[in-house]
């Protein structure tokens, strides 16, 4: 198994662009998921961007030491049960037609935020996702 260290590199060598950190992607899907609570409205490209982070702890997890694991995995949890609450189990159905989903798993590429607001609300909406305005979120 990996130290933290050499899970940034391992990820790195199989196609991540840079070694990222545990902690450094953690913060990424935090401030991804507080983004959705309060209503994502950048472009769907940016949006689709921003949950790669969850992939990559994800495919971390696979190789992290248990130690580490134990670790970061109960603030993982509760950011995945915050972004589970901000958003919609669509089955990827709206995000499908803008990004190709993974065949498996990956839960957080079936949903979508549940405020649909600026671009990524137009965008989404158009696709048949439904939520609610932010105004009445």
């Amino acid at each position: 198994m990996a130290t933290e260290n050499q899970v940034g590199e391992l990820l790195h060598q199989r196609g991540w662009r840079t070694e990222f950190r545990v902690a450094e992607r953690v913060n990424a899907w935090a401030a991804l998921v507080s983004a959705v609570e309060r209503g994502y409205g950048d472009h769907v490209d940016e949006y689709t961007n921003d949950l790669y982070c969850r992939n990559w702890l994800h495919e971390a997890w696979l190789l992290l030491d248990e130690h580490i694991v134990q670790l970061w995995t109960p603030q993982i949890k509760a950011l995945d049960d915050r972004y589970k609450a901000a958003t919609i189990d669509d089955d990827g159905m709206a995000l499908d037609q803008f990004h190709g989903l993974p065949r498996y798993g990956l839960w957080w590429w079936r949903r979508h935020p549940r405020i649909l607001t600026g671009n990524l609300g137009r965008s989404l909406r158009s696709a048949g996702a439904i939520g609610v305005a932010p105004d009445t979120a």
